[in-house]
């Protein structure tokens, strides 16, 4: 184990079994076609479940809306970023040449998407206790309270919100198609809404402002439904 690799288990106050976990987490998809995107779809889970545990504990008075409001200003990009420039991600991070002359190393979408895969590398490794224990450390230092519900919806959690105020399923969101070299990819997400038998497609620079851009697409034709 080579010692920046030691110091982030430090800082994360978490000593992986199989290190291995550790470094794929790491590994943006331009140094290798061995990289963290899965880890990041399974921490992208697990931290949503860890915020919402901490949110019922903290702000115990708050309905369900304004919860899954206050979640989503948690869990966003925005959110994550800085919490991975503390860890210091960006000095561990392991990108491709193209995209480390570009900046990838402090580009906002490629780190927060870096700590969730840490966050489901930690699941993997040392079980749902270890990530949870992780997510709560990440949180100590970060102002939660019922305000921050005003920051207002991103397309996705508007869109959920819609569905379960109608008692339907959650949307599917599925990776259809990437272009581009590996530091400059656009990623094609299909949003699928299976009792309506509907699918809207979106593009983004990020598998998250893909999914994002497929929502608001799914969420205007779902308006213009109810509004026929």
């Amino acid at each position: 184990m080579n010692a920046s690799l030691a110091a982030l288990q430090q800082r994360l106050h978490y000593l992986f079994a199989d290190v291995g976990l550790l470094t794929l987490a790491l590994t943006h998809r331009s140094f290798s076609a061995d990289h963290n995107e899965r880890l990041e779809f399974l921490g992208d889970s697990v931290l949503g479940v860890c915020v919402a545990h901490l949110l019922y504990q903290r702000l115990s008075n708050l309905p369900e809306g304004d919860l899954s409001r206050v979640r989503a200003s948690l869990v966003r990009q925005e959110a994550l970023h800085p919490l991975a420039v503390t860890l210091g991600l960006p000095d561990v991070i392991r990108l491709g040449e193209g995209e480390m002359r570009s900046g990838g190393q402090k580009r906002p979408s490629i780190l927060a998407d870096a700590l969730e895969a840490v966050i489901g590398a930690v699941y993997l490794d040392g079980g749902f206790a270890a990530a949870q224990a992780l997510v709560n450390r990440l949180y100590q230092s970060v102002q939660i309270n019922p305000a921050m519900q005003a920051i207002g919806k991103d397309p996705k959690t508007e869109l959920q919100e819609w569905l379960q105020a109608r008692r339907l399923k959650l949307p599917l969101y599925t990776v259809v198609g990437t272009q581009g070299a590996a530091h400059r990819q656009t990623f094609d997400v299909e949003c699928e809404v299976t009792e309506y038998a509907l699918s809207e497609r979106g593009i983004g620079g990020s598998r998250r402002a893909a999914e994002q851009s497929a929502a608001t697409a799914m969420l205007q034709i779902l308006k213009l439904r109810q509004n026929a």
